[in-house]
């Protein structure tokens, strides 16, 4: 099997494709897409962003210190889009694609209310890295669609909310589930448990 060499690259492959709003007033709200998110910490729960400065998000970003991550799924995959290569300097862009802002529970940046699950985060730090810079944030409050919890146990059916990533240009919604966490040692766990008794 052969390996073929290429240029250090942004190749981490899929990330999610999900919406940010932010603003702290209806004239000021706006929504960025971004693949350059994810989880940093679990205890205090901590994520990030990283954003071009050029953007005209950054600078709302910056101003408030605070936003909302909203995940996508294939229902919102067209505005995901849209809002990702659009910009609010030129489009009030809940208005545009028909999206609902709703009132968050902790900070004042706006939820997407059609997303299924939105993450409310205020800004603790910025580190400017190059071509981006990185909002590390701490995660004050999560709101879910109802519709995807279950009844009995309240766990968020992931799956069932047909979330989307992006990879290399593309947009792909979740697929098959392969496994749960721990499958990999379960039969050792069981196995061991046995030779105990």
């Amino acid at each position: 099997m052969a390996k073929i060499a290429w240029k250090p690259g942004t190749t981490i492959y899929p990330l999610p494709a999900v919406m940010v709003s932010m603003g702290k007033s209806p004239d000021e709200f706006n929504i960025i897409t971004i693949s350059w998110t994810g989880t940093i910490n679990s205890n205090p729960p901590m994520c990030y962003i990283s954003v071009r400065p050029e953007r005209h998000s950054y600078h709302i970003l910056k101003q408030n210190m605070e936003f909302v991550i909203n995940l996508t799924n294939k229902d919102l995959v067209f505005a995901a889009d849209w809002c990702g290569v659009k910009s609010g300097r030129e489009f009030n862009k809940f208005e545009e694609m028909k999206l609902t802002p709703g009132k968050a529970q902790i900070v004042e940046a706006p939820l997407i209310l059609e997303s299924p699950l939105n993450i409310e985060c205020k800004v603790n730090r910025i580190i400017p890295l190059g071509s981006h810079h990185m909002f590390i944030a701490d995660v004050v409050a999560v709101n879910a669609d109802d519709k995807y919890l279950d009844p009995e146990s309240g766990a968020f059916h992931f799956n069932s909310a047909g979330l989307i990533s992006y990879a290399h240009g593309f947009y792909y919604k979740q697929g098959d589930e392969l496994g749960n966490f721990g499958f990999s040692v379960k039969k050792k766990k069981e196995r061991w448990r046995k030779e105990k008794k």
